[in-house]
C-alpha cells in the first residue's frame, strides 16, 4: 500500500517542497537598490515584517477577513449542505452541478460582476435612485471583500458538507424527531458531531482561500485596502524586493498553517468525545 503513495507523495515533495525552500533562501537575502538582491543568511526581512506596523495591520486584517468570511460560509453553507445531502430527487446531480458552476467562473471575473452589481454606478445605486434614496457606498469596503470572498468559497463549503452529510444515517435524525426532539437539539446532539470531519475540512479549505485571496481584495477592496497575497504581488512585481516578499510570502504561509492546524484540532475534539 505504501508503493501506490509514493508516486503521489514525492511529486507533491517535489512540487511544493522545493519552491518553498527556494523561496526561503531568498527571504534570507538582503534587498540592494542597486543590485536587487544580495546573497546572505540574515533575518532582517522577518525583523521588519514583524516591527512594522503597517504590515502588523495587513496580517490583522487578512485574518480578520478570512476568519468573518469562513463562519459566513459554514453558517450559510450546512443549511443549504443538509438539503443537498438528503435529496434524493432525480435532480439532486443537477443541483450538485448547479452548485459546483460557479467555480467554473475565474474570480476575475466574478469580482467584475460584484463590481457592476455594487458600483458607485452599479446595479444597487441605480435602483436606490429610482426609489429616490441616497446612493450607497459599497465599493471598496471591507464588506464588498468579505461579500466577494464568501461567493467564491460558498460552493466549497457546500459541496464539502454535503459529502458528509450523506454518509450520516437518516434514521438517527428520524428516531431523536420521534422521540420529541427539536430541530436544534437534533442538529446539536445528532447531525452535528458526526458531520464534524466535514465541519473541519471545509472551514481549513475555505480558511485557506481566504487568506491567500488575491483578486477579490484587489477589485472590490481598492488600493487602500492591503492583504497580504497583493502585499506579496507589490513587493515581488512593484518593489522587486524579492528578499522582503519571500520573508512576507512565507509569514502567511506559516500564519495560515497554524490556525489552520489550530482550528481543525479544535472542531475536531467534539468528535473525538
Amino acid at each position: 500500500m505504501v508503493f501506490l503513495i509514493l508516486p503521489a507523495a514525492l511529486m507533491t515533495l517535489l512540487l511544493f517542497g522545493m519552491p518553498m525552500l527556494v523561496l526561503l533562501r531568498i527571504s534570507l537575502n538582503r534587498f540592494s537598490p542597486t543590485q536587487l538582491m544580495q546573497e546572505a543568511v540574515t533575518f532582517e526581512n522577518y525583523q521588519r515584517a514583524f516591527a512594522d506596523p503597517y504590515y502588523q495591520e495587513v496580517m490583522a486584517t487578512t485574518l480578520t477577513v478570512a476568519l468573518i468570511c469562513t463562519v459566513t460560509s459554514l453558517v450559510l453553507g450546512f443549511p443549504a449542505a443538509h438539503w443537498l445531502g438528503r435529496m434524493e430527487s432525480r435532480w439532486k446531480s443537477t443541483f450538485t452541478i448547479l452548485t459546483l458552476f460557479p467555480l467554473l467562473i475565474g474570480n476575475v471575473v466574478r469580482s467584475a460582476g460584484w463590481m457592476a452589481l455594487i458600483g458607485p454606478n452599479g446595479a444597487v445605486n441605480a435602483a436606490a435612485r429610482l426609489l429616490g434614496l441616497p446612493p450607497v457606498q459599497l465599493m471598496y469596503t471591507s464588506q464588498a471583500v468579505v461579500m466577494g470572498t464568501v461567493a467564491v468559497v460558498l460552493p466549497l463549503m457546500i459541496l464539502t458538507l454535503a459529502s458528509v452529510v450523506e454518509g450520516v444515517p437518516r434514521q438517527a435524525e428520524e428516531a431523536a424527531s420521534s422521540l420529541g426532539a427539536r430541530p436544534l437539539t437534533v442538529f446539536r446532539r445528532i447531525l452535528l458531531p458526526q458531520t464534524m470531519p466535514g465541519v473541519a475540512a471545509g472551514t481549513a479549505l475555505v480558511f485557506i482561500l481566504c487568506m491567500n485571496a488575491f483578486a477579490t481584495p484587489i477589485l472590490l477592496g481598492g488600493p487602500r485596502f492591503a492583504m497580504m497575497a497583493p502585499a506579496v504581488y507589490d513587493q515581488f512585481m512593484r518593489g522587486n524586493n524579492w528578499p522582503f516578499g519571500a520573508a512576507l510570502a512565507f509569514i502567511l504561509l506559516i500564519t495560515t498553517l497554524g490556525v489552520t492546524i489550530a482550528v481543525s484540532g479544535f472542531l475536531a475534539g467534539p468528535r473525538r468525545r
